[in-house]
């Protein structure tokens, strides 16, 4: 785990090459608000950690590994959806992290692969044309990370707008209390919890 002086030193780098506060809580696995307060260097004077970094590095870099977490997500997610009696039709990829799942997945069941891009300043996000379309179909989203689950939520909200159904969110690692978000439910394969202070 890196300390709290590397993140800092990390976050105010991405901040001079002009990315954004949720774009570099995405890039550094935390929420916007611990990004806000390492920027604003809060910690100097509080000593108290309000989040946890998620790293998966050790699996991102190797197309196998992603593949073996990608057969863990088809999993969960025929788990899941098997008790609502649904079948997906689709796996979507938030960018950046979670397209390598959606596209393993996709491979892995010979579902369509869906790649959505969230705006880091407006609240409504793009899919990208290069891969499938979300209306009239069931849709279950993949991220490497939930943290505050505004990304989720404009996502969900998004597929409904395209005239997508949003049946599931499947991601590696959730930092929220509630397994749901809009009403779809939210599945990870870790659950990170703050047990106490720091």
């Amino acid at each position: 785990m890196k300390s709290i002086e590397e993140l800092y030193k990390r976050a105010l780098e991405l901040k001079n090459k002009g990315m954004s506060d949720k774009e570099i809580s995405t890039e550094l696995h935390l929420s916007v608000s611990t990004v806000t307060w390492l920027l604003g260097r809060q910690f100097v004077k509080e000593q108290v950690v309000q989040d946890v970094k998620i790293g998966w590095r050790s699996i991102g870099v190797n197309g196998e590994r992603i593949r073996s977490i990608a057969e863990v997500i088809v999993d969960i997610t025929d788990e899941e959806t098997s008790k609502m009696g649904l079948e997906p039709d689709a796996f979507l990829g938030i960018t950046i992290n979670g397209i390598p799942y959606a596209t393993m997945a996709s491979y892995i069941t010979g579902k369509e692969v869906v790649v959505y891009r969230p705006h880091p300043s407006r609240k409504e996000g793009f899919f990208s044309s290069n891969f499938a379309s979300v209306k009239g179909k069931n849709i279950v989203i993949l991220d490497d990370v939930v943290s505050t689950g505004e990304t989720m939520k404009r996502a969900i909200i998004d597929v409904k707008n395209e005239g997508g159904n949003p049946i599931l969110a499947v991601v590696i690692a959730s930092k929220m209390k509630s397994d749901e978000i809009q009403g779809v439910k939210v599945r990870s394969l870790l659950r990170t919890v703050l047990v106490g202070g720091i």
